[in-house]
């Protein structure tokens, strides 16, 4: 009888057609951490939590949510997809030295709430920082003791970029807000009850020479800050537009309002006492706010608009 070889490697290749295909693991679109999860959980409930952020945005789908649990340090975290965490007022990151406790490298959504950020007067350590993405929500949250900046929104892309900031305290951060686009895009914010104190620089900074830049600030304070409440500067002739409305800009060691170059801030219905010097540069008001009590500036800019 003549016996015909079968090659083994082609059996086993017919053998492996034959077997069912096994499936990825999945990410969840909700995930957990807790003080007493573990980071070898899945995450995917309450009774088996991750413990840091950082294990439970590896389990977590794109656009997908992170939920905190419990009051406790979950660590620092590198975003790179869209993300919603709810920290329900006790999530607690500490500082990264020389770098950032959040740090948002794309995502076309990133919500962040309920978040206390604490740089610790840790060296060179940043709160937030935003290199590309469309948009960054951040509410309800408190960013403290950084000693470079408590959030700097640094979009490099040629799309739109977007900051939503509301219900937050930035405080004795070595500058508050600091946005400074570096891409050929826009860029757009709203701070809405916003509070930005005792920065060892300026509350809000705004810095350009590639993007169109339009921010709104209204219900907000920026003070105590030790040079200026709210600085624009735009270095390369690139508009900047800055509306404050039913704010408070208040002892500030240099100016509570400085717009330089091209840059220009329009103010309505707000407050600026006890500064160095109420405003300059491009600063215009719409003759219905109170300038008074500072060092020097307190007769009102001019009005944009024929006021009536």
């Amino acid at each position: 009888m003549t016996k015909i070889a079968f090659p083994f490697a082609l059996l086993t290749a017919a053998l492996v057609c034959l077997l069912p295909a096994v499936p990825a693991l999945a990410q969840a679109a909700r995930t957990f951490v807790s003080a007493a999860g573990s980071d070898s959980n899945n995450c995917t409930n309450v009774a088996s939590p991750c413990r840091h952020f950082a294990a439970a945005y590896a389990k977590t789908a794109a656009e997908g949510e992170i939920d905190v649990l419990d009051p406790a340090n979950y660590g620092e975290l590198t975003i790179s997809q869209g993300i919603s965490i709810q920290g329900h007022g006790w999530a607690s990151v500490s500082a990264v030295s020389g770098g950032a406790s959040i740090t948002i490298n794309g995502g076309d959504k990133i919500n962040i709430s309920g978040v206390i950020l604490d740089g610790g007067g840790v060296a060179s350590s940043t709160g937030i920082l935003f290199f590309a993405g469309g948009t960054l929500n951040l509410r309800d949250s408190v960013i403290r003791n950084f000693t470079t900046y408590g959030v700097i929104f640094q979009p490099n892309s040629s799309t739109q970029s977007q900051l939503f900031v509301s219900n937050t305290l930035l405080s004795d951060n070595d500058l508050g807000i600091f946005i400074v686009p570096s891409g050929s895009g826009t860029t757009s914010g709203v701070l809405d009850h916003v509070d930005i104190e005792n920065s060892g620089n300026a509350g809000l900074s705004i810095n350009t020479s590639a993007q169109t830049i339009n921010v709104t600030v209204t219900d907000s304070v920026s003070a105590n800050n030790a040079v200026d409440g709210i600085v624009a500067d735009s270095t390369g002739g690139t508009p900047i537009s800055i509306m404050v409305r039913n704010s408070t800009i208040a002892n500030n060691v240099a100016n509570g309002m400085n717009a330089l170059d091209t840059a220009t801030i329009l103010v309505t219905r707000s407050t600026i006492t006890g500064n160095g010097a109420g405003w300059a540069g491009n600063v215009t008001s719409y003759a219905d706010n109170n300038i008074d009590g500072n060092s020097n500036g307190n007769t009102a800019p001019p009005n944009p608009l024929p006021y009536k």
